[in-house]
């Protein structure tokens, strides 16, 4: 999803400058050309991700303006302009909050450089507090990605289980972000800030549950040197999170429905039981029910799980959230291996809604994890997720074969992604297949400017108009490619892709 950028400034001929160096660039724009109207529009739209703003302007200045968009939005990116480039009005401009500054008339470069950076700080210190926030327990239904319409029950009953302490059960695919959505659970309730405790259960061996769940006291059993408090007394006054738990052996259970029954804990070996109190959020990937019924899962404890049940759907029903799903993870990817990835390509975007996901929000988190790492320019192209572009695409190019199938009762967004992906495949077979003429119709080599021009007219279209990739992939400067636009006459080819 392309940023949004509010440019304040009272002369029109440099906002539509600015306007043109920003949406030359892949980014929308707002536009307000009084400190009035920036500080109005920064409290109606939500989505602007950063400010450029004049200094002087009549009525209300740019310093009295930054002041109020300081107030409304603390986290909101500022860069100031000035004309005079004076050392005090900077300064006081960088202590109201601005996170850069340049003197006008400024370079395309000079502004991309400046909003790049305001929006990798924006984005690092965006991580460092959802970091903070799991860590300590507070992780809120705002922090999660769920703006599909399939999520909208998930996270109102999130949210009614938020209010009370009744045990809930998650159930999903493997990967769909369960334990995400019981941790702002806990962050949702009168629990959250205190202790939010991991028990995967099918990663204990069958000897050590009842040592790792209830503890052990020292010299219960062989190798047991000193006490282990073990994972509920761990949770004592949070939440306990029990991922996988249909994969708990049959004698684990009968001790996990007594503390259910009586908060409290018999530690291996102890002599008296101990006294907790937990919430209990379970997981599965399981049909708890036919556990039940093949006498893998006790019955009672099942319906001591299940009161409250949520179940959480798979990525494919999802995709309206793909596109978010995929800048949270370059954001964060970013901010842990210091890379500089802006986004993902149109085409590289067709590719992934067109994908299954078999793995869900996991295998997608993995793949875009490795393309940030892959990835040679500023976006994500086709080519840094190899096993995925790899893959055939969802449907067959005659899927539409039965309307009755029950294959083919499939989401129409899903269908409309999939003809937008074969589209741009195409589309990109074409450009690949049409070489720049060398000759000409009477067989002479065609003069140099007009085989550069119609080179840069390819990589435009190849690229999308993304030219910070046109200038990487011709080994050109980005101030040499404007250059050349102007004297070719593509700058209008360029407007129009962007």
């Amino acid at each position: 999803m392309a940023k949004t950028i509010l440019i304040v400034d009272d002369d029109p001929a440099q906002r539509r400058l600015l306007q043109a160096a920003v949406e030359r660039n892949g980014f929308h724009t707002r536009t307000a050309d009084t400190g009035a109207q920036a500080v109005s529009a920064v409290e109606t739209h939500a989505d602007i991700d950063i400010v450029l703003l004049d200094l002087v302007m009549p009525g209300m200045s740019g310093q009295e303006a930054l002041k109020e968009i300081r107030l409304r939005r603390a986290d909101l990116p500022c860069i100031v302009l000035t004309a005079s480039g004076g050392i005090d009005t900077v300064v006081q401009a960088m202590q109201a909050g601005a996170s850069d500054f340049f003197v006008k008339p400024a370079s395309p470069e000079r502004i991309m450089v400046s909003i790049r950076n305001a929006l990798e700080m924006s984005n690092l210190k965006t991580e460092v507090v959802r970091l903070k926030k799991r860590a300590s327990g507070q992780l809120s239904f705002d922090d999660m990605v769920a703006n599909a319409p399939v999520m909208a029950p998930v996270v109102r009953m999130g949210r009614r289980a938020a209010a009370s302490n009744i045990p809930v059960l998650i159930t999903g695919e493997s990967g769909v972000g369960k334990e995400v959505l019981a941790r702002a659970i806990q962050g949702a309730s009168e629990r959250a800030g205190r202790a939010f405790v991991t028990v995967n259960c099918g990663a204990i061996p069958e000897n050590l549950v009842e040592s790792i769940l209830f503890g052990h006291v020292k010299g219960a059993f062989t190798g047991a040197t000193d006490n282990h408090a073990g994972k509920f007394v761990e949770a004592n006054g949070g939440t306990l999170f029990l991922d996988e738990v249909g994969e708990l052996p049959l004698d684990a259970q009968v001790k996990l429905l007594r503390v259910l029954q009586e908060g409290e804990v018999d530690p291996v070996g102890a002599k008296r039981p101990v006294k907790v109190d937990v919430r209990i959020i379970s997981a599965t990937n399981k049909d708890l029910a036919k556990l039940v019924a093949d006498g893998k899962f006790r019955e009672d404890l099942y319906y001591r799980l299940n009161v409250f049940p949520i179940e959480a759907p798979p990525l494919r029903e999802r995709r309206d959230d793909l596109t978010t799903l995929v800048q949270r993870f370059i954001a964060r990817f970013n901010a842990e291996e210091g890379r500089n990835v802006r986004g993902a390509a149109p085409a590289t975007m067709r590719m992934l809604l067109a994908y299954d996901w078999p793995g869900n929000v996991r295998q997608l988190e993995n793949a875009v994890f490795r393309a940030v790492i892959l990835c040679e320019g500023d976006l994500l192209q086709p080519e840094d997720f190899p096993q995925i572009a790899g893959v055939k695409p969802l449907f067959a190019a005659n899927d539409a074969a039965d309307a009755d199938a029950p294959e083919a009762a499939n989401d129409h967004h899903i269908e409309a992604a999939h003809a937008s992906f074969t589209q741009a495949m195409q589309a990109a077979a074409e450009v690949a297949t049409a070489p720049v003429k060398v000759f000409d119709e009477e067989g002479h080599l065609r003069q140099l400017e007009q085989v550069e021009r119609d080179l840069i007219e390819l990589a435009i279209d190849h690229y999308a108009g993304h030219m910070s990739e046109v200038a990487r992939r011709l080994g050109i400067g980005r101030s040499t490619l404007y250059r050349k636009l102007r004297e070719y006459g593509l700058e209008e080819k360029v407007a129009a892709e962007g």
